[in-house]
Parts: structure tokens; sequence; C-alpha cells
């Protein structure tokens, strides 16, 4: 499978989907696109790993660099469609405790709308 990288808007969020393997190649391209996006305004990405073939450390720490720079601009970032194979990279290395990964899009609106209103609840007097 090619590497691709495609993103949209749904609501505030920005889907990212990527298909192909993640590794010591694609990385920079990756981390290019992803920084592209966030440059553009995106800062609440839902990262669609459903056709992600493959996850290496390269590829894991472009992700976890650019949720530290959502995390400064007060961004988020989450997971969705994560198959088996990585979502066992992400618990082996346990990123799980930093990185949520949801089922699907439904999902991922649900938990941003509700981090939304808790938010929106909590910075009114």
């Amino acid at each position: 499978m090619e590497f691709a990288v495609e993103h949209r808007a749904v609501r505030e969020l920005t889907v990212v989907k990527i298909s192909g393997e993640i590794d010591v190649f694609t990385s920079p391209r990756l981390r290019e696109m992803l920084l592209d996006i966030i440059d553009n305004g995106g800062l609440h990405l839902v990262v669609d790993l459903g056709e992600v073939t493959f996850l290496d450390s390269t590829g894991l720490g472009v992700l976890v660099g650019i949720y530290h720079r959502l995390r400064a601009r007060d961004g988020s970032m989450s997971f969705m469609g994560v198959n088996d194979r990585v979502r066992r990279v992400f618990h082996v290395t346990q990123l799980t405790k930093i990185f949520v990964l949801h089922q699907d899009l439904d999902e991922a609106l649900a938990a941003y709308d509700a981090a939304a209103s808790s938010q929106e609840s909590r910075s009114t007097p």
C-alpha cells in the first residue's frame, strides 16, 4: 500500500487519514504534512490509522512531536480506527497514557463535544 495522507474538516476537527507504512522513510513527509495542517489552522486533529500497515519508532516520534506542538497551542490530537497491529505498538510504548484511541469518527466527535462543553462550563462564572 502506497503511503498517503488526506485530510478534511468535520466541524471543528480536522480528520487526517493516513494509509500505508509510517517509518523512517515516510515520517519526514508525514511531519511536513501535519505541520502544514496545523499552520493552516487545524488545531484539533483526529488521525485515522485504520489503513496504516506499519508504524515504527520514527513515526511514533513524529506523532508525539505533533501532539506536543498542538498542546502548546491549546489544540488536541486523538486517533481512530486503530488496527490491532498499531494498537499493540501504542500499548507496548505506553502511549495510550497520552493518546486517546477512538473506535470511529462518531466516538471522536462525541469526546470532542464533551471536552468542549466541559471547558465552557469551567470558564463560565
